[in-house]
């Protein structure tokens, strides 16, 4: 079956709950109302059904292949790749200055998820170039900001993320590779990087790689580190393209899904060192990556949105489809679609709902990003800001975990068709795992909830959310819609558990880290339930409205019932989640080590 893009709903969600209103009313926003939105996203949505999503399949079977230093991708994404770059997509949401549209986040976010939805191999490129361009805006100096923007930003070089070394996973601490200074004021590179997305290619001129790597006296640990511009090629001060640079790919590794998108081993400085540009001041680049990957962990919420849908419309299309058995009752004379049956219309409500509701939540914290970038007010800025770092890691946390879910129902409702690999529902569960791993795993996501999002304010931030979502509660309660009292029953329970969490989590932290940690990912998925569902309420209050203003009565009813099924069905997880939080803790470390 071929991708569809939820239009209808991303404007839903952008004009009822996210405010684009609002957002258009910021600064250098003014002309990104709802009519440009809507336009923005059929285009977006013409181009990724026609000729990005034909690719996915093609890019599981055929995934991109390394030889002699060479990676050669999946026949057609170069193509397509040079049609992303002409149509203007790698500059949607970057600054007019250098080439970009200058759009919202509120905007570019629908159009992440579409071009993920698509192809999620395909749209890693495009990400990851999306966060160097982010770090190179925020600590580039002019002169890099000149020779290497307008060229990403138009497509015709990408950018990496190099972080990971063989003995370094996730603790950057232990990063070796190092800086040598140059009488030139340029740095020669040494070390070797992994899991280097897209880190060679053939589809873009050069390829900008962002390296952490250690000056020649710089202190241990994270505090030394920096960060540098390494280049495939060397850029002349002409802006053309030189000799090639002394890094290179040895190797690509062989994955259970996302498989057209190479994932390189680069080994630097095999030569005599690559030449590298530091990024801002010496030992300040783990600070300057965290803005590359701040966006990065956002980005990879969406793509958990957008594996989510493809795999819910899959399975939605397969169950209206395939006959098999007669409806318990007995509604048809003999065997029926399977869509008939109750619990393949719980499974698909399942995944609908947790898509729907995830959508939602990122959406509403990209309006918040771009509140405290362009609010003319400070205070506005500052407390839309610690609400969107509140919801990164959930954005990235629990839809990431979400899309495990809804990728292994849609395994499930196709039954053992789905195990099949031909009928490509398998695809999206393999493609799907990888998102709860890289830009920091689930259990990275909910420490720095616990850490610094909720203990280190007191969990002032999050009681704050809760105090909002109690407004909500009160307006449900004010409905005389029986769907919105039900919904207000379940988020009012969701947020006093949340409440007692938080304040759990703020107690503990310091004087029994252990308690408070045992929880973190349960806390992170209690969270991401309870503000998804919350955007859900919002969502059923603004279709109660829409009903009795004679509006789309279709859309505004099945909306509704959406988000009724999430109160009843996935809110009232929540309580339990709770539970094992608060009670719990004890158990998680009770056993001896050696028992394992």
């Amino acid at each position: 079956m071929t991708y569809r893009a939820p239009v209808k709903d991303m404007l839903f969600c952008m004009t009822e709950l996210a405010r684009l209103d609002e957002v258009a009313r910021l600064p250098g926003f003014e002309d990104f109302g709802a009519d440009t939105a809507q336009a923005v996203l059929e285009e977006c949505a013409k181009f990724n059904e026609g000729v990005v999503a034909p690719l996915n399949v093609e890019g599981d079977k055929h995934p991109s292949t390394w030889k002699d230093g060479v990676v050669t991708t999946t026949p057609g994404f170069k193509d397509a790749f040079r049609q992303f770059g002409e149509g203007g997509w790698q500059g949607l949401q970057h600054p007019a200055e250098f080439g970009g549209q200058g759009l919202p986040k509120t905007i570019g976010a629908a159009c992440i998820e579409m071009l993920n939805s698509a192809n999620l191999s395909f749209a890693l490129c495009p990400l990851l170039t999306d966060g160097a361009i982010e770090a190179l805006l925020t600590a580039g100096s002019p002169e890099l900001q000149a020779a290497y923007l307008p060229k990403m930003i138009d497509g015709s070089w990408t950018g990496t993320m190099n972080l990971t070394e063989p003995q370094a996973g996730s603790d950057l601490a232990m990063v070796r590779s190092r800086a040598e200074p140059q009488p030139d004021g340029t740095y020669k590179i040494f070390g070797t990087k992994i899991f280097i997305t897209y880190g060679e290619h053939d589809m873009a001129e050069n390829i900008v790689h962002l390296v952490l790597a250690r000056v020649a006296g710089a202190p241990e640990g994270v505090k030394g580190i920096s960060l540098f511009v390494v280049p495939k090629f060397l850029v002349k001060p002409d802006g053309s393209l030189g000799e090639r640079n002394d890094v290179h790919c040895v190797s690509i590794e062989h994955k259970l899904g996302i498989k057209a998108s190479p994932t390189a081993v680069l080994q630097f400085g095999d030569h005599g060192g690559a030449v590298g540009t530091i990024v801002g001041q010496e030992n300040q680049g783990l600070a300057y990556m965290f803005v590359m990957m701040n966006a990065a962990r956002y980005a990879v919420g969406v793509q958990g949105i957008a594996i989510a849908e493809r795999a819910y419309q899959k399975a939605a299309a397969f169950a209206k489809e395939r006959v098999q058995s007669r409806p318990v009752d007995g509604s048809l004379p003999g065997s029926g679609p399977i869509i008939h049956h109750p619990d393949v219309r719980r499974m698909l409500m399942t995944m609908r709902a947790l898509t729907e509701s995830c959508r939602a939540m990122a959406l509403t914290a990209a309006a918040a990003y771009d509140a405290a970038h362009a609010h003319a007010d400070p205070q506005v800025r500052k407390d839309n800001a610690a609400f969107y770092e509140f919801m990164v890691p959930l954005v990235k946390g629990y839809s990431t975990e979400m899309s495990l879910e809804v990728t292994n129902l849609g395994v499930q409702v196709h039954g053992g068709m789905g195990y099949i690999e031909e009928t490509g529902a398998a695809q999206y569960y393999r493609d799907a795992k990888i998102l709860t791993i890289y830009e920091g795993t689930t259990a990275i996501q909910a420490n720095d909830l616990v850490g610094r999002k909720t203990a280190r304010d007191g969990g002032h931030t999050a009681l704050a959310i809760a105090k909002q979502i109690a407004e909500t509660e009160a307006q449900l309660g004010a409905s005389d819609s029986v769907a919105a009292h039900a919904m207000a029953r379940r988020l009012e329970a969701a947020r006093i558990a949340f409440e007692q969490v938080v304040v759990f989590i703020a107690g503990q932290a310091k004087t029994n880290p252990n308690a408070a940690f045992a929880g973190s990912v349960p806390y992170l998925m209690l969270a991401g339930n309870l503000v998804a569902g919350w955007q859900m309420a919002r969502a059923m209050l603004a279709a109660i409205d829409k009903i009795a203003a004679g509006e789309d009565a279709d859309f505004m009813t099945a909306k509704i019932a959406t988000a009724r099924f999430y109160a009843e069905h996935i809110l009232s997880r929540v309580p339990g989640l709770r539970d094992s939080i608060v009670d719990g803790a004890d158990s998680v470390t009770a056993l001896a080590l050696e028992a394992f």
